[in-house]
C-alpha cells in the first residue's frame, strides 16, 4: 500500500500555492456588469495581473498583465514600500492595486506610473498616464470620472482625463521641516487602517487632503541592514508617550479655484475618518486616551464645523469604516455601547439613536442597504464566534414612527417592548436573517444596489472559492469554483489532510476560550506526542475560526505534530468585556489564559506533557516570551519568538497607549507588561528571529532583549534577515525560516540532531 504523501517545506512555498487561485482586491464595476480581480500567477504566486469575470457570459479574462505594464520589475519607492508594508501586501508583485472609475474604466498603478484602461468591444485600452521618474501611489478615479488623482513626491496633483492637463493640488513637501500633503502617518496607516490622506466629494467639487506635520515628532534612526550595505533611515516614529504628528485638513474647490484650511488636530488627538455625504463632509477624530470618538461635521463654506454626537467608552474605543449614509439623511454606523458592535441608525438633525441589531454577538463590518426593500447588509458573527456570514435586516423605524413613538412615550428603538412597564424584557425584534450558509467562514463584497454580492466561502476541508450570488444567497456562477479534484495542487496531499477539532475552556472570570487542536494524521490515541502551541493572542485578531487553516499546520501534524491554538482574552470579535481584560496590563491575562489551555493539553493522554513548545509572531512573538517566561518551571521545551515587542515603551503611541495608556501615566503597568520584568523566567531553549530592517517592532526590542540575556550569561539562539521588514517575503526566505524553526523545534522536542 502507497504511503500517503506528505507535505515537505519546500512545497509549501512553491508555485502554483497549494490553497489554489487565490484572488485579491475583489470588486464590482460601477454598472454591476464585471467583477475584477487581481489573480496570482500559476508560475509566480507572487506575482498579480488583472483579470474580469463578465457577469452576463460567465467569461473570465485578463484586463491587464503586470508584465506588459512593468517589464522592468521597478524597485518600488521608499514611501511605496512602507504603504504596503502597512497594508500586509508587502509581498505583492506586478499590480498591487486598482480601482474603478466609471463603468468603462479602470486606473492602474504599475511600476510607479499610472495607466488608464477603457473597456471596449474590440478589447481593453490602455493609456499611460504618467511617464516621470518620481513614483505615483495612492491613485484614484473621481467619483464622475473626470479626474485621476495621486501623491507624487509627497503632494497632491490630479489629472484631467478630457484635456490630459495636470495639476499640483496641495502646496510642495516641505521634506525639512518634515510637512507632507495628501498622505497618512505612520500610526493612520499602522494603527488605524487609513491609508489614505485625501478624500474626493460625490460631486467632485471639492477634495479635502491632509497636511501632516511630523516636525514634533521623534527621529528613531533605523538601521536598514541588507546584504550588501547598511543604510541609516531617520525614521519619525511616535513612540507611546511621546508627540504625534499634527494634522490639518484643507478643501480644494474646483469650481472656484480656493483651498481653505478648514480643521486641524494633534498631537493629543488624531484624525481617523473623513467621510463625504451629498450635504456633508464628516471628521471623525480620537482623542489622546482613545476613550471618545467625535462625529464632526460641516456643510460648506464657510466650514463651521460641529459635532454633533460622539461615541464613549470607559476603557478604549474601536475605530470601524462603518459609516453610510441613507437616502433620507439618516446615518448608519455600528457601535460598543452595548458591549457587543452593533448596527445604529441616527438622524443627525435631531442625534435620535435606534439599535438595529441586539444580542451578545458582534457585527463584522456594514456593507450597505438596499433602498428598495429597506434591508440592511452587514457580516458578523451571529451564529458562532468561529463562524463570518453574510446577514439581512430590516431598517427599523422611519422619522415618522420614531416621533410617534415618542410622543408616546414608547422605546425608541428598533424593538417592541411586548411588555411595557415591566421588569421582564420581552422585546421583538427585527429579525436578523443569515444569507450564506454555516459550515465556514465568509468574506463578502456587495454589489451595486445591494442586489447581488461575490462571496468568498472556507472551510478545514475547503479552500477557498469564489462565486457571484444573488442577494438571496442564491449562486449565479462560479468566479473560482477551487474545487479539490485531481487537477488540483493540494489533491497529492488530500489523503494526509488533517482537520482542527474545536473545543472550549473556561477563563478564570468565568468567560468562553475557544480553542483549535490538530492531530497528525496518523493519530494513534496510545500514543504521546510532541505539540506546537502557536500563538497570537493580541487585540484585533482572531485565530481560532472555522476556515481554510494556515498549511504551516498542516506541515507541522505531517512532522508528527501536534497543532494547538487557543485566542486568550483581549483577542477579537467576543465584545467589550472579553477584550477589556488587557486595559493597562497586557501579557497577564492572556498569559494566565494560554497557560489555562497548555493545563488542559497536558492532562489529555495523548501529549507528551514534556514535549511542549509555543511560537509566535509579532504580538504572538511578545506573547511567546511572556507565556514562557512567566509558566511554571518546565511548562515548555522551548519557545519561539518571532519579530516581538519586547518593550511598550518602544512601540506606536496609537497601538500602545489604547491599551497602557502612557508610560508616564501607568509606568507600573508597562513594567510589568515588559519582557524585562521576567527574565527570570528565561531560561530554557530560545530562538529569536527578526528582520533587521523592520520599521513596525523596530529590531531594537530584539537587540535589547539579546543584551539583556547575555549580561546574565543565558544562552539563546538567533536568525536576523538582512533587508527584511515586518514579514519575511519571498519564497527562499520563507523556506528558510521554516527550516530554521523546525531544525530547532525538532531538535528540543524530538531530540534530532542538527
Amino acid at each position: 500500500m502507497t504511503e500517503p504523501l506528505r507535505l515537505t517545506p519546500e512545497r509549501l512555498y512553491a508555485s502554483p500555492a497549494l490553497s489554489g487561485p487565490a484572488q485579491r482586491a475583489v470588486k464590482f464595476s460601477p454598472d454591476g456588469r464585471r467583477v475584477t480581480f487581481l489573480k496570482p500567477r500559476a508560475d509566480d504566486l507572487s506575482r498579480f495581473d488583472l483579470w474580469q469575470f463578465d457577469v452576463a457570459t460567465g467569461a473570465e479574462t485578463m484586463l491587464a498583465d503586470s508584465a506588459l505594464l512593468d517589464p522592468a520589475d521597478a524597485e518600488l519607492s521608499e514611501e511605496e514600500k512602507a504603504l504596503r508594508e502597512r497594508r500586509r501586501i508587502a509581498g505583492v508583485r506586478g499590480i498591487a492595486d486598482y480601482s474603478w472609475g466609471t463603468a468603462d474604466k479602470i486606473l492602474v498603478p504599475a511600476g510607479g506610473d499610472l495607466f488608464l484602461i477603457t473597456l471596449k468591444d474590440a478589447g481593453p485600452d490602455v493609456r499611460r498616464l504618467t511617464e516621470t521618474d518620481s513614483f505615483e501611489y495612492d491613485a484614484k478615479v473621481s467619483p464622475r470620472g473626470r479626474y485621476v488623482s495621486f501623491i507624487r513626491n509627497e503632494a497632491l496633483f490630479v489629472i484631467d482625463l478630457a484635456s490630459g492637463e495636470e495639476t499640483q493640488v496641495s502646496p510642495d513637501a516641505r521634506p525639512e521641516a518634515a510637512v507632507r500633503y495628501g498622505l497618512a502617518e505612520f500610526v493612520a496607516q499602522e494603527e488605524m487602517d487609513r491609508y489614505t490622506g485625501y478624500w474626493w466629494s460625490p460631486d467632485e467639487r471639492y477634495i479635502a487632503y491632509t497636511e501632516v506635520d511630523e516636525s514634533g515628532v521623534d527621529i528613531i534612526p533605523r538601521f536598514d541592514i541588507a546584504a550588501d550595505a547598511v543604510t541609516v533611515i531617520e525614521q519619525r516614529y511616535p513612540r507611546a508617550g511621546q508627540p504625534n504628528a499634527k494634522v490639518a485638513l484643507h478643501v480644494k474647490d474646483f469650481e472656484t479655484g480656493r483651498t481653505d484650511r478648514i480643521f486641524s488636530v494633534g498631537p493629543d488627538d488624531y484624525l481617523a475618518r473623513v467621510n463625504w455625504t451629498r450635504e456633508s463632509l464628516w471628521i471623525q477624530t480620537v482623542n489622546r486616551a482613545q476613550t471618545e470618538i467625535r462625529f464632526n461635521r460641516t456643510d460648506g463654506l464657510p466650514w463651521r464645523i460641529w459635532s454633533p454626537f460622539r461615541e464613549e467608552q470607559s476603557r478604549w474605543v474601536n475605530l470601524t469604516n462603518d459609516f453610510l449614509a441613507l437616502p433620507d439623511g439618516s446615518l448608519l454606523t455600528t457601535h460598543e455601547t452595548t458591549g457587543y458592535r452593533h448596527i445604529y441608525r441616527r438622524n443627525p438633525a435631531t442625534s435620535d439613536l435606534q439599535q438595529i441589531t441586539f444580542g451578545d454577538w458582534v457585527v463584522s463590518e456594514l456593507l450597505g442597504f438596499d433602498a428598495a426593500s429597506g434591508m440592511i447588509y452587514f457580516t458578523g458573527f451571529m451564529d458562532s464566534p468561529l463562524e463570518r456570514h453574510l446577514y439581512a435586516v430590516p431598517v427599523g423605524w422611519s422619522d415618522a414612527q420614531v416621533a410617534a413613538r415618542r410622543a408616546a412615550r414608547l422605546p425608541n428603538s428598533a424593538c417592541i417592548d411586548l411588555n411595557p412597564g415591566s421588569n421582564l424584557l420581552t422585546k421583538e425584534c427585527p429579525e436578523v436573517r443569515r444569507i450564506t450558509p454555516e459550515g465556514g467562514s465568509w468574506s463578502v463584497a456587495l454589489g451595486p444596489g445591494a442586489q447581488s454580492y461575490v462571496g468568498t466561502f472556507s472551510s478545514p476541508t475547503q479552500p477557498p472559492q469564489t462565486a457571484l450570488y444573488r442577494i438571496d444567497g442564491t449562486r449565479i456562477a462560479w468566479i473560482s469554483e477551487n474545487a479539490l479534484d485531481d487537477s488540483h495542487p493540494y489533491a497529492p496531499y488530500l489523503a494526509s489532510h488533517t482537520v482542527p477539532e474545536f473545543g472550549t475552556l473556561r477563563a478564570e472570570d468565568g468567560q468562553m476560550l475557544h480553542y483549535s487542536i490538530q492531530l497528525p494524521p496518523d493519530f494513534d490515541p496510545a500514543k504521546r506526542y510532541p505539540v506546537i502551541v502557536e500563538v497570537y493572542g493580541g487585540p484585533h485578531v482572531q485565530r481560532v475560526s472555522r476556515d481554510w487553516r494556515p498549511l504551516g499546520d498542516q506541515f507541522y501534524t505531517h512532522q508528527g505534530y501536534i497543532v494547538f491554538r487557543l485566542d486568550n482574552r483581549g483577542t477579537w470579535n467576543r465584545g467589550k468585556r472579553f477584550e477589556d481584560v488587557i486595559h493597562r496590563r497586557t501579557g497577564g491575562p492572556e498569559v494566565a489564559d494560554q497557560l489555562k489551555g497548555v493545563e488542559w493539553l497536558k492532562s489529555q493522554p495523548f501529549v507528551d506533557p514534556d514535549r511542549i513548545a509555543i511560537q509566535g509572531w509579532s504580538y504572538g512573538g511578545y506573547m511567546a516570551l511572556m507565556v514562557y517566561a512567566q509558566a511554571p518551571a518546565g511548562t515548555f521545551a522551548a519557545a519561539v519568538s518571532g519579530a516581538p515587542v519586547t518593550d511598550w515603551a518602544l512601540y506606536d503611541t496609537f497601538y500602545t497607549e489604547r491599551y497602557m495608556g502612557t508610560p508616564q501615566d501607568n509606568a507600573e503597568g508597562y513594567h510589568l507588561s515588559s519582557v524585562f520584568a521576567h527574565l527570570d523566567g528565561l531560561t530554557g531553549p530560545l530562538l529569536l528571529i527578526h528582520g533587521m530592517a523592520d520599521d513596525n517592532v523596530t529590531f531594537d526590542n530584539t537587540t535589547r532583549l539579546m543584551a539583556a540575556l547575555q549580561a546574565r550569561s543565558q544562552p539563546f539562539e538567533l536568525m536576523t534577515y538582512p533587508g527584511q521588514r515586518h514579514g519575511i517575503q519571498g519564497e527562499a526566505l520563507q523556506l528558510h525560516l521554516m527550516r530554521t524553526r523546525m531544525a530547532f523545534l525538532d531538535r528540543h522536542l524530538k531530540g534530532t540532531a542538527p
